[in-house]
C-alpha cells in the first residue's frame, strides 16, 4: 500500500475552485478533514476529466443524479468556495479515481507531477481523499460549472476562444480568427 503524504479519510469537505480573470484563471483541488486543509494547484482539463470520471462512477455503482442543483450551479456558491489562504501543497500530475464498495465511498489518489532528476528518480508526494456518493457528486456538479464558467471552446478545434482572437489549426494555420 503506498504511503500517502495527504491521507483524508474521510473528507469533511471537498471542492474545486479558480483564481484568476478566464484565460488566466488557476484551479485548485482543496480538501478539509478535521482541522487539516490541502490545496493541491489542477488543470482545468483535469478538474473536467474528474468531475466527468466522478458522474460516470457513480452512475455505474448505481446512483442515479438527480436533477442537477441549482445552488451548485452556481460557481459562487459559498459552500464550494476555497478557503483562504490558497498555497498549493503540489501541482497535479495524475489523479486517479476508485470506489470502496465495502464502505461505498468514491476515492481520489492525485500524484505530485515530478521531474526526474539527473540519476532519473524522483520523489513524488501522493494525496488521497475519499467521501461519500453525495459529496463526490456535488464536487462534480460544481467542478463542471466552474469549467463552463470560463472561455467558450471553439467548435473546430475544442481551444479555449481567446478574447482577443483565435488561432485556428484547422483553419490551415492561415488565420486567426474570432469564432463568436
Amino acid at each position: 500500500m503506498p504511503q500517502f503524504d495527504y491521507d483524508f479519510d474521510p473528507v469533511s469537505r471537498i471542492t474545486v475552485g479558480a483564481i484568476g480573470r478566464p484565460g488566466q484563471r488557476d484551479f485548485y483541488l482543496q480538501a478539509r478533514s478535521g482541522l487539516r486543509v490541502v490545496t493541491l494547484k489542477i488543470e482545468k482539463q483535469q478538474v473536467q476529466a474528474l468531475a466527468i470520471g466522478i458522474s460516470q462512477l457513480l452512475e455505474q455503482v448505481g446512483d442515479v443524479l438527480p436533477q442537477l442543483r441549482t445552488d451548485l450551479v452556481n460557481v459562487n456558491n459559498p459552500r464550494m468556495t476555497l478557503e483562504e489562504p490558497v498555497y498549493p501543497a503540489f501541482m497535479i500530475g495524475q489523479i486517479g479515481l476508485g470506489y470502496d464498495e465495502a464502505r461505498a465511498l468514491v476515492i481520489i489518489i492525485a500524484q505530485e507531477l515530478v521531474v526526474e532528476d539527473a540519476e532519473g528518480s524522483s520523489q513524488a508526494a501522493l494525496a488521497r481523499f475519499v467521501a461519500g456518493r453525495e459529496m463526490m457528486r456535488d464536487f462534480s456538479e460544481h467542478a463542471l460549472a466552474l469549467v463552463a464558467a470560463g472561455r467558450p471552446t471553439c467548435p473546430l478545434c475544442g481551444q479555449p476562444i481567446d478574447p482577443r482572437g483565435h488561432f485556428c489549426p484547422p483553419s490551415n494555420g492561415h488565420s486567426t480568427s474570432l469564432i463568436q
